[in-house]
């Protein structure tokens, strides 16, 4: 298969835009099912959210008369792409289909900034204040949330091992590079500095999905949805599918940078590999039902106070071996 063709197989079909919907749909299904077992309900059946986007695909688009048609019609397409393409990238290096292109952490780091930005600007492109609101909301919250992120993200760059008496840092922004390292040192998870930059790195990614209690952007009860209050139709659709593929993306993300990725293509390999993205999906359910909303100066103390500083401390210890 040709580069070009190949790249596109993989941007279009698999592992990017049609798998990463599907995979995406099917653990919101997850999301929801365990939620309502928390919550002593029986919960919906696994084609509720594909019957719910096909629904949303299927009705009107109204543009409000005060909108910005441009902006507010194109923006889901720009955040779909965006994640889409992070999405190819990250399940490439995770399961080593292709050899991936170097700095292609820092790559995908940008990528999933693009679907905030695409609501934060469709919210403000539709006229509406109440959208207003959930953009300065989701603005603020990304610009608290990425820092420790990005931070906790190079902990695992900045990993040194002692191997037969030498010091051997990963010092790669490859993906597929930090694999690579870790088959042969061991998790990035399983030291001390590794750990800590897991725990803040689920955090913010679990406040990059706008779940509870970092859900401030679309708080129903205060600001109806917020950024999407006047979204409809096929637009909505493409929004929800967008979330539906950062979750199917950011916990292969954390996997793939502190865990290893897929160790090897054998059934035990495959099922240990799809066993940490369910137990990252699991993390983040009880996340979700475990915690009050907060408010958006909480939300960012919590993210430039404590976990900057666990972040910059991985980072510390990261550099000294540990």
């Amino acid at each position: 298969m040709a580069p070009i063709a190949e790249w596109l197989f993989f941007f279009l079909i698999f592992p990017g835009l049609v798998f990463s919907v599907l995979l995406g749909l099917v653990l919101v299904w997850v999301d929801r099912k365990v939620t309502a077992l928390v919550q002593w309900r029986v919960g919906p059946p696994l084609s509720q959210p594909f019957w719910d986007v096909l629904k949303l695909l299927g009705k009107e688009v109204i543009v409000p008369a005060q909108a910005w048609a441009g902006g507010f019609l194109g923006l889901p397409f720009v955040g779909l792409a965006a994640g889409a393409l992070a999405a190819t990238f990250v399940w490439i290096a995770a399961t080593g289909l292709a050899a991936s292109p170097g700095g292609d952490l820092l790559v995908v780091v940008y990528l999933l900034v693009i679907p905030t930005l695409a609501v934060i600007l469709g919210g403000a492109a539709s006229g509406n204040p109440l959208g207003a609101v959930g953009s300065s909301r989701d603005m603020k919250l990304m610009l608290a949330y990425e820092l420790p992120f990005v931070i906790a993200l190079l902990v695992a760059v900045f990993q040194k091992h002692e191997i037969d008496g030498e010091s051997v840092r990963a010092g790669t922004l490859s993906l597929s590079g930090l694999v690579d390292f870790q088959r042969d040192v061991g998790s990035v998870l399983l030291r001390p500095s590794g750990a800590i930059a897991f725990l803040v790195a689920l955090l913010c990614a679990h406040a990059k999905l706008g779940f509870v209690p970092f859900d401030l952007a679309e708080a129903e009860c205060e600001i109806g949805e917020g950024a999407l209050l006047e979204y409809s139709g096929s637009v909505l659709g493409l929004f929800k599918i967008t979330q539906a593929v950062l979750l199917a993306t950011l916990p292969v993300l954390l996997v793939t940078v502190f865990w290893g990725g897929l160790a090897a293509f054998t059934v035990l390999g495959v099922l240990a590999f799809v066993g940490k993205i369910v137990l990252i999906l699991v993390l983040f359910v009880l996340i979700k039902n475990t915690n009050p909303r907060v408010r958006i100066d909480q939300a960012m103390k919590f993210f430039w106070g404590p976990m900057t500083v666990l972040a910059l401390i991985a980072l510390l210890l990261a550099h000294l071996g540990f």
